[in-house]
C-alpha cells in the first residue's frame, strides 16, 4: 500500500497509466532453470489452445530446453485446464519427457 497525503490521490503524478486489451488476452510463458531462466514468449491477441501450446511452446522451446538439460530435467506444467493437461501430458509422454506429479486438488 502506498501512503499519500489526503486529497492528492487524483493528482497527475499519482495516476498510473494502464493499457487495456479490450477483451483480448495476453499470456506470457517463461521457463525457470537452476542457473537462470528462458526467454519470455508472448501470446498476444488470441486464445492459447492446447495445440497452439504444443506447436509454439512445447516442441520448439520446452522440448529443446529439456533435451539440453539431460536426465536431470523435470517439466512442471501448472495452471492448466484439465483437457489441456491431458493433451500436454500425452505429448510429453510420447517425447519421453519426465513430469512433476501433482496431487488432485
Amino acid at each position: 500500500m502506498i501512503w499519500r497525503e489526503p486529497g492528492t490521490v487524483y493528482r497527475a503524478p499519482n495516476i498510473v497509466e494502464r493499457d487495456h486489451y479490450r477483451g483480448g488476452e495476453l499470456l506470457v510463458w517463461a521457463g525457470i532453470e537452476t542457473n537462470g531462466q528462458t526467454d519470455l514468449y508472448v501470446f498476444a491477441g488470441s486464445s492459447v489452445t492446447a495445440i497452439r501450446c504444443r506447436d509454439e511452446i512445447l516442441h520448439p522451446l520446452a522440448w529443446l530446453f529439456i533435451a539440453a538439460m539431460g536426465t536431470d530435467a523435470i517439466f512442471m506444467d501448472d495452471n492448466t485446464r484439465s483437457h489441456r493437461a491431458r493433451f500436454v501430458r500425452s505429448y510429453l509422454e510420447s517425447e519421453t519427457i519426465p513430469q512433476m506429479a501433482w496431487s488432485a486438488r
